[in-house]
């Protein structure tokens, strides 16, 4: 129910942009967090980026914190994930995932995530 798109190489110091396509209950009722995972990692081992809320209540982690915006773009119906000033950190493979109308950690819906690496 929820799609991956963007990702790929970024340079240290610019910018990741990474969205998440829905349906569009899933989009309007739901909470869509990015949840980001390691080299051989599974469910267990991801970590939380960063999530918006069913009512538009946004958290970034500590790592992020300063440097990212979340929100939905009610014209793409997307949830899309900005990270600024990239860091080697953020590299990972970064997933979309659904959960109730607040954030859980065991999310109802994964995508099939994409790849992004930090790299000069």
């Amino acid at each position: 129910q929820v799609q991956e798109s963007g990702g790929n190489s970024v340079q240290p110091g610019g910018t990741l942009r990474l969205s998440c396509s829905a349906n569009r209950y899933t989009y309007t009722k739901y909470c869509i967090a990015w949840i980001r995972g390691g080299p051989g990692k599974g469910r267990e081992g991801r970590e939380l980026v960063a999530y918006i809320d069913h009512d538009g209540k946004t958290f970034g982690v500590d790592s992020v914190e300063g440097r990212f915006t979340i929100s939905r773009d009610n014209a793409k119906q997307t949830v899309d994930l900005q990270v600024y000033n990239v860091k080697p950190d953020d590299a990972g493979t970064y997933y979309c995932a659904q959960t109730g109308e607040y954030y859980s950690r065991n999310p109802d819906s994964w995508g099939q995530g994409t790849q992004v690496s930090v790299s000069s």
